[in-house]
């Protein structure tokens, strides 16, 4: 069996030679990437959790990365000369232009604060969030321009385009410094002060700190992880519309039917949108009405059913469902009723025991439809 230093080796040099925060940065993207598309881990929280890191951190980080290749530290301070020295001697100021001038000039310089180019780990943090949440927008608006559009896949494969340039680039800038120069992140240091904290405590009561904060972190990540895991339900409810099919192919919540002769059968498409969180059977029941309208009271005279029908919709999900309507008497000023019930509808159905309900007026003449007199006419000669 293959030793992990063999497996090691089969990388290539570029990716062996890549710092561990640069790696890092990228084995976040493909994990992020991993979580976003694969059709299992896409349904956990997972992707919650990789994908806030991915849009907050790894972008600002990586173009962070390659502003700022070297390690950054604070001003060098020299020490100051003692106060013996200062008040024990009193030299006289050289006179300009002499040697001793620029002895005192050089002696200057060499006291002055030096200061490097780079920046330390905490600016480095904070810079990154600050940087992510400027760049993922810019990236949105860009794609806004383009045809594929602000829509996850893009978005993704944009994000993660963007960040791993910027590794490339500052992997490139960071091998081009001298070794003591490179920024690095010490994380043998951080893993080796832990180790000794958590099993070498200098005395119980450290040890007994140790413990405290072990199981106050466990708590904060277990709180965390139920709050993404089982998120608190929103506001529950159902949408429920009627739709009509263009020429073109497109649904649209307009052009309904006003006026039909009774043997005209509209198709209408009936919309149910589920956020119960929870899967729901519904029921649809379609009554033509003579109503009486009086101010702003409607008497409903006369119902006569015309179609029922029944469908289960999982949570977040949305169904259509294609139905005819076919009228089965002539009138003016008729109602049809879309009333939807969740589970088993009551014996005798009205707008009162539904949990949703729609309708449209109709105006149903005997006349015969466009087809049947073409039909007739063609018949006739």
């Amino acid at each position: 069996m293959a030793s992990r230093r063999d497996l090691w080796l089969l990388l290539p040099r570029q990716l062996r030679a890549l710092p561990v925060d640069l790696a890092a940065v990228t084995l976040g993207v493909g994990v992020t990437l991993a979580t976003v598309f694969l059709p299992v881990i896409s349904e956990t929280p997972l992707r919650v959790v990789f994908g806030l890191v991915f849009v907050l951190f790894l972008p600002g980080y990586a173009f962070v990365a390659a502003l700022f290749p070297e390690a950054g530290s604070g001003p060098t301070e020299t020490d100051p000369p003692s106060t013996e020295e200062n008040h024990s001697t009193t030299r006289p100021a050289p006179e300009p232009g002499t040697e001793a001038a620029a002895d005192a000039v050089g002696d200057t310089a060499d006291h002055t604060p030096q200061e490097q180019a780079g920046i330390d780990g905490i600016e480095r943090v904070a810079l990154s969030f600050g940087l992510s949440i400027a760049i993922v927008p810019l990236i949105g608006l860009v794609l806004n321009f383009t045809p594929w559009g602000i829509r996850l896949a893009p978005i993704a494969i944009s994000v993660s385009g963007v960040t791993l340039i910027c590794v490339a680039v500052a992997a490139q800038r960071r091998w081009a410094l001298p070794a003591d120069e490179q920024f690095t992140v010490p994380y043998r240091e951080w893993l080796a002060a832990g180790r000794t904290e958590l099993f070498e405590p200098e005395s119980q009561t450290d040890a007994a700190l140790n413990v405290v904060l072990a199981i106050s972190i466990l708590l904060a990540l277990s709180s965390v992880g139920y709050a993404v895991a089982v998120p608190p339900p929103g506001e529950q409810f159902s949408e429920f519309y009627l739709l009509t099919e263009q020429p073109n192919g497109e649904l649209v919540a307009d052009d309904y039917p006003t006026d039909i002769t009774i043997d005209e059968q509209p198709e209408l498409i009936v919309g149910i949108a589920n956020n119960e969180y929870d899967s729901q059977e519904y029921t649809v029941v379609v009554q033509l009405q003579d109503v009486v309208r009086e101010g702003n009271t409607t008497t409903v005279t006369d119902r006569t059913e015309l179609d029922r029908f029944t469908t289960t919709v999982a949570h977040n999900e949305t169904h259509h469902e294609r139905r005819v309507l076919t009228p089965t008497r002539t009138g003016t000023d008729l109602r049809v009723q879309y009333l939807l019930y969740t589970g088993e509808p009551p014996a005798n159905p009205t707008a009162e025991t539904a949990y949703r309900d729609l309708h449209l007026w109709l105006n149903i003449t005997n006349g015969q439809s466009a087809a049947n007199v073409g039909a007739i006419e063609t018949s006739a000669k």
